[in-house]
């Protein structure tokens, strides 16, 4: 009986870690396409609101319109009420969003190698002491040799990944932006969890998600166009507004697969499918002036190996 209850946990921890790589491939699509659309508009942040913006759109019309989005949303105000989940637990969201911003302020200056390993490494010690803290809805995870290890590797192979990237930054003291932001990544992690478990939904936990971070965009967007002024042309295709849908998904399976795994090994499973679709990506639609390195060939490999050593089962 034992043997199958485990047999029964390891595969359900397949299918999160699965789950998660999905929504890092998608990730890796989004950030393609919010770049081109960066690029058009001329303005990173701009792009970012109108993903974040669509996003939120697409759910306030398919959450509170269903009875069971309206059930979830009951069930969240209830938890807010009964003091079973603080207000500053809803505000994952927020994180997101300052995650977008510095890339907009910094990766002109940093190069987007230096940017995603302070980014990487920030989040993975942040989601080893969410874990170790309890603060997620996985419970207390301990600091073991696997995860620690796996953890270290996971950073080596980004940097590896994006080595060919790695320029003469002129400003690297910028790098506790991005720094900043990878710990607030994995404290959205947990906290985006936990509202999923106040509301049992899964889409309301991303509703709520996409909407404190449309907030702080908003915020972020008005100072950006009173400075800099609106953009003078826009793009006509309309895949390049598909961003928001693909956040959906990207927020929604971290979602689903947090309470199964814990924030380290869910982070590390979307950094892996980030990296993965990135190459994917880079084949079927190479950027200009853009080719697959070997670097990044073996840095991906070396993180879906790190993935394994992380997600190693505790000692039974």
């Amino acid at each position: 009986m034992n043997g199958r209850l485990f047999r029964l946990g390891d595969r359900v921890r397949l299918v999160g870690g699965l789950v998660a790589f999905v929504g890092g491939v998608f990730l890796a699509v989004q950030g393609r396409l919010n770049g081109e659309l960066g690029h058009v508009f001329g303005d990173g942040f701009l792009a970012a609101l109108v993903s974040f913006g669509g996003g939120l759109a697409l759910l306030l019309l398919g959450v509170p319109t269903t009875a069971a989005g309206r059930a979830g949303l009951a069930r969240l105000r209830s938890s807010l009420r009964s003091g079973r989940i603080r207000w500053w637990q809803c505000v994952g969201g927020a994180c997101g969003a300052f995650f977008v911003s510095t890339q907009g302020l910094t990766i002109t200056a940093l190069g987007v190698a230096v940017f995603t390993v302070a980014a990487v490494g920030a989040q993975t010690v942040s989601s080893l002491l969410v874990d170790r803290a309890g603060l997620g809805p996985a419970g207390r995870v301990s600091l073991s040799a696997p995860r620690v290890i796996g953890a270290g590797l996971a950073v080596v192979a980004v940097a590896i990944a994006v080595s060919d990237e790695f320029g003469d930054p002129s400003a690297l003291w910028l790098a506790l932006l991005p720094a900043v932001a990878g710990i607030g990544l994995g404290w959205q992690q947990a906290m985006n969890g936990l509202v999923r478990e106040a509301a049992q939904s899964t889409r309301v936990t991303t509703l709520v998600n996409f909407g404190t971070g449309t907030i702080v965009l908003l915020a972020v967007c008005a100072v950006d166009l009173a400075v800099r002024g609106f953009p003078t042309q826009a793009p006509t295709e309309p895949w390049f507004y598909l961003g928001g849908i693909l956040g959906i998904v990207t927020i929604g399976t971290a979602v689903l697969a947090v309470r199964w795994l814990g924030v380290l090994v869910v982070g590390l499973c979307q950094v892996a499918g980030q990296l993965v679709g990135a190459i994917v990506v880079d084949v079927i639609a190479p950027a200009p002036g853009e080719q697959l390195s070997a670097a990044t060939v073996v840095g991906t490999a070396l993180t879906l190996l790190a993935v394994v050593v992380a997600a190693r089962p505790r000692a039974r």
